[in-house]
């Protein structure tokens, strides 16, 4: 895995200027009395909103940390970290002209459709498409305002 500021600057380099979107990645660290344990966390920001958060959005009844796949992990000794990274480099490394296209297997957070919906190489086209294809609420959030 790629330092976090390299890759968060590859992933600025393809998101349309004109967005006011931010993609964040920090470990906060928490002391107990029994000792101290990093609690890592992903969230994505448009405008002011945040309209992705690992793992605030993805905890389901029994308090566990679920990705759309079904797995649970037992957050913050186990979470998907790494795997979003190593899928954000994976979404970096598809030749642009196969990006729109791509079925990203590796996609358990629902970001692929986030990135489409933000990256410039997507034209309007390919955005209303994405649009009558997609239920994921970030992504059509980021194509509305693109399209506005």
């Amino acid at each position: 895995m790629k330092r976090w500021s390299k890759l968060q600057k590859k992933i600025y380099e393809i998101l349309d200027p004109d967005l006011e979107i931010q993609i964040h990645l920090t470990v906060y660290r928490m002391n107990t009395w029994r000792g101290s344990v990093d609690l890592p966390r992903y969230w994505i920001t448009l405008g002011k909103e945040i309209i992705f958060d690992y793992p605030a959005g993805f905890m389901n009844r029994k308090g566990l940390v679920q990705n759309l796949a079904g797995t649970e992990y037992y957050y913050p000794y186990e979470c998907d970290i790494s795997a979003i990274s190593d899928f954000l480099e994976e979404y970096l490394n598809t030749p642009k002209e196969l990006v729109f296209s791509a079925h990203f297997e590796h996609d358990l957070w629902g970001l692929a459709n986030i990135l489409k919906a933000a990256d410039k190489r997507t034209g309007i086209r390919r955005l209303r498409l994405l649009k009558k294809r997609t239920g994921n609420q970030a992504a059509q959030k980021i194509i509305s305002k693109r399209l506005s």
